[in-house]
């Protein structure tokens, strides 16, 4: 699932429209940034386990899957290869459609050069 946002936005601001969409999934990996508790309680309420590690700021630690949360690296390793495309890289484009467009276009490359 991809969505866009303004490039001034921050991440957790589309993650309840993320997961409305995204439909039945049994667990959510995210990173520091994704530790808030109003989107934890969201994944409690639809039974998906948070695999996101909480922020120093915290005073308890909230305890994580470090195996599946392992797994997060190959989405961050997708956008580390789709910003080799300038296009996708710096938004050019105006309509956010040419620019998802693009970026589709970058990832269907890096997939089938893989």
């Amino acid at each position: 699932m991809l969505l866009l946002s303004a490039g001034n936005t921050n991440d957790i601001t589309m993650a309840h429209a993320l997961i409305e969409a995204a439909g039945p999934f049994r667990k959510l990996l995210a990173d520091r940034g994704h530790d808030v508790d109003h989107l934890r309680k969201r994944l409690a309420e639809r039974s998906a386990e948070a695999v996101i590690p909480t922020t120093t700021s915290r005073r308890r630690p909230i305890p994580y899957d470090v195996v599946a949360y392992r797994q997060r690296k190959t989405v961050e390793r997708l956008w580390a290869k789709l910003k080799d495309y300038r296009r996708a890289a710096t938004r050019y484009d105006t309509l956010s459609a040419n620019y998802l467009s693009g970026v589709l276009i970058a990832a269907a490359v890096c997939y089938w050069a893989k």
